[in-house]
């Protein structure tokens, strides 16, 4: 792997009344690096705050309260080393634990799968979550219609087709433990890899690691470093996505 250098990566800003402008500014994005900032998306910062303190609070509960919201049809809790994105590494397993969110029951029948952390633990973990879940999924709709215009769409096009019938996105929470004591072995946050769905919105809290590649395709893969910045998501375009398009976005 050669070594990591610092990413500028475009900055989309979703409140423009410039729509034309703003699709054609995603699609040099996706054609060029898949990735960008979103920013003014209407997901407030104080809903962010709540969202990463109730996050904090979830994964410094003890492992025995956590293991019993354990993961099953692709929600609850997957714990430290349970993943590994890329198999070809070395690793024993991704070091990092996560909790998963799908559809809310407002907007799917497939909703009761969810767990929950007791409100006695917990009180404002699921109403903070649901509300955050409920903000970046209408910020993700408004940039899909992006989307569809930056590839010369009619903005209403994944609405038309049913992407949205119902939508099924996840929040998928992640802890990264940070000292893990003495491992010879390779260590990776989370490995390797690109996202399966149609574009993720990433929130970062300040912590350095995050890496893109670019050129996935090239050997030695280049891993760039990605900055935070306040309120952004970093939107990456998915597997999906670049299925759909033909690898013009990627």
């Amino acid at each position: 792997m050669a070594k990591a250098k610092a990413l500028q990566l475009p900055i989309i800003d979703l409140a423009s009344s410039d729509r034309i402008t703003t699709a054609n500014s995603i699609r040099q994005a996706c054609v060029e690096c898949g990735f960008f900032y979103l920013i003014n998306h209407g997901v407030e910062e104080t809903l962010q705050k709540r969202a990463f303190d109730e996050s904090k609070k979830f994964f410094a509960l003890p492992v025995e309260e956590k293991v019993k919201l354990a993961r099953k049809d692709n929600r609850g809790y997957t714990p430290l080393y349970a993943e590994k994105l890329d198999h070809s590494s070395s690793s024993k397993g991704d070091s990092k634990e996560s909790f998963y969110i799908g559809p809310l029951e407002s907007i799917s029948s497939h909703s009761n799968r969810n767990q929950w952390p007791s409100e006695e633990a917990l009180p404002s973990w699921r109403s903070t979550m649901e509300s955050y879940y409920e903000r970046v999924l209408t910020a993700g709709k408004r940039l899909i219609s992006l989307i569809a215009l930056a590839l010369n769409l009619d903005e209403d096009f994944f609405e038309k087709v049913g992407a949205f019938n119902p939508p099924t996105p996840f929040i998928r929470l992640l802890h990264y433990p940070g000292e893990l004591g003495s491992y010879d072995g390779e260590i990776c946050g989370a490995s390797a890899h690109s996202d399966y769905g149609m574009i993720t919105l990433l929130a970062t809290d300040g912590v350095a690691g995050l890496q893109v590649c670019r050129e996935k395709c090239n050997q030695p893969l280049i891993w760039e470093d990605v900055h935070h910045i306040d309120e952004a998501f970093v939107v990456n375009i998915g597997d999906m996505t670049e299925r759909w398009t033909n690898c013009l976005f990627r």
